[in-house]
């Protein structure tokens, strides 16, 4: 029957997104039984071996890799043909699925995220966050948000949310320790709180004396994978980090920490929206996407790289230095239109990335 063949096709694509039968079937709500049969029976239907089986690990065959190309693009196609004809009144339905690195995935996107699914009830969401670099094509995700410098992202389509600051900064208590360092050659000489990914230390961006963003790469005092634990190393005294405004603005603004190098140190960083180039842009992931950036303009996500808007109350007194507007601003700041619909004349439009997916 049509449904046995679609739902093998489902189950194979899965397992193959997944690596193993088990994840696979945690996804599908099945047993790992259900979805190894479902594949065995595909196998018998096609003739060829799809995988290649050990104790530990899936993996694909040739015949297997050719045929999950092809699975993957029937697929989408058959989701989004169906979330179509489900929306009523331009209303989205159906699940989205969202990647964002984990602290600010937290802290600031999944408060933005609950309003939006409470007033979208056929939306359904399944959230991860992950401070690593992933294929979304491969892992089936819908929509990537990620901090930086967008390399390697062939086949993605980008959408800039919005700037922020990144600001160096440490507890008062290391730095009474250790003293302010003024200069770059300063910086080699104390404790840096660094992020770490694939087995490798990230660098900083610092401004040098045009203006310009250069890559610095500081003492790896200390590395780690995550960034609420990289602040909370800072906050007890380990040594300097570097964060965007929205992650440590909370803890500037009681003292907790210090900007330091801010002519140098206040290199500025794109907050970016990816998906998948191959598929078409759904009316859900696009709603979702038009979502943030109204709430990226109204300060939401952040602070802004032309204007200075609370992200939260906590920095409704916030000091005068944070209170300057930069530019012309955000017409539409503190207003809250409707999802979906543009806030403002000057909103990001969505172009081809140059390269995969952001560093976190």
């Amino acid at each position: 029957m049509l449904t046995d063949h679609l739902s093998g096709i489902a189950a194979f694509v899965e397992a193959a997104r997944a690596g193993s039968f088990t994840l696979a079937a945690e996804r599908m709500g099945l047993t790992k039984s259900a979805v190894g049969k479902s594949v065995s029976r595909l196998e018998t239907r096609l003739g060829v071996k799809l995988f290649y089986r050990t104790t530990r690990k899936l993996s694909l065959t040739v015949d297997g890799e050719a045929f999950l190309a092809s699975c993957k693009t029937a697929l989408n196609e058959i989701i989004e043909a169906e979330a179509a004809l489900k929306s009523e009144h331009g209303v989205p339905k159906g699940r989205v699925r969202i990647d964002m690195p984990a602290a600010y995935g937290r802290k600031i996107l999944l408060p933005v995220l609950l309003e939006i699914a409470s007033a979208t009830p056929g939306l359904q969401l399944t959230l991860t966050f992950s401070d690593r670099l992933i294929d979304p094509v491969e892992e089936g995700i819908d929509l990537v948000i990620r901090f930086g410098i967008l390399t390697d992202s062939a086949g993605l389509v980008s959408r800039r949310l919005m700037q922020q600051t990144l600001h160096v900064c440490a507890s008062p208590a290391y730095l009474s320790r250790r003293g302010q360092p003024r200069t770059v050659d300063e910086l080699r000489q104390h404790d840096c709180i660094v992020g770490f990914r694939r087995g490798t230390p990230q660098p900083w961006d610092l401004l040098d004396e045009s203006g310009g963003t250069f890559r610095f790469s500081p003492p790896s005092t200390h590395e780690v994978g995550d960034g609420d634990a990289i602040i909370a190393a800072a906050l007890a005294g380990l040594g300097l980090c570097q964060m965007p405004s929205s992650l440590v603005a909370e803890h500037l603004h009681t003292g907790d920490l210090v900007s330091i190098l801010q002519d140098m140190a206040a290199a500025p960083v794109n907050v970016h929206a990816l998906w998948p180039g191959s598929r078409h842009l759904s009316a859900k992931v696009r709603y979702i996407v038009d979502a943030l950036v109204m709430e990226a303009r109204a300060g939401r996500l952040g602070f802004m790289d032309n204007c200075y808007f609370p992200i939260n109350s906590l920095l409704a007194d916030k000091p005068a230095s944070m209170s300057k507007q930069k530019g012309r601003g955000c017409r539409c700041a503190g207003q809250r239109a409707p999802w979906g619909r543009a806030c403002c004349t000057d909103a990001a439009t969505p172009s081809r990335s140059a390269g995969d997916v952001a560093r976190v």
